[in-house]
């Protein structure tokens, strides 16, 4: 899995742009989130099949940054995030998005984008 951080417009129907543009390639949305700025709105869509959105944006015309995602599974009770939260800290690891992918089982799959992949991993060992 990997982040796209779709650049938009920020006016009225750029969430409907993006979302038909993968609707029309049969992707599914995993999670997705924005930010609006005047000068720089974006959202921010996560996906299970990378190929198939690239192209999909691609032909859309739209433009977008990849990013890799860092999948964790925690245990589903309060205060296992803060637990990340606090080692990637430690790390020194800049955090600068996360997503809750869903829970089930007493479990809740998140996902995060990270300034540095390889420590990140490292400091969650």
């Amino acid at each position: 899995m990997k982040e796209f951080r779709v650049f938009v417009a920020d006016r009225p129907g750029e969430l409907a742009r993006v979302t038909e543009a993968l609707s029309a390639a049969a992707v599914n949305i995993r999670a997705i989130a924005s930010e609006s700025k005047h000068d720089a709105s974006f959202l921010r869509v996560v996906t299970q099949d990378v190929a198939t959105t690239e192209k999909a944006l691609t032909n859309a015309g739209m433009k977008y940054e990849l990013n890799e995602i860092l999948n964790l599974e925690l245990l589903d009770r309060p205060g296992e995030l803060a637990k990340v939260s606090r080692r990637l800290a430690r790390g020194g690891i800049d955090v600068h998005s996360i997503y809750i992918l869903g829970s089930r089982n007493g479990r809740t799959e998140i996902a995060l984008v990270v300034d540095n992949m390889e420590k990140a991993k490292a400091a969650l060992k």
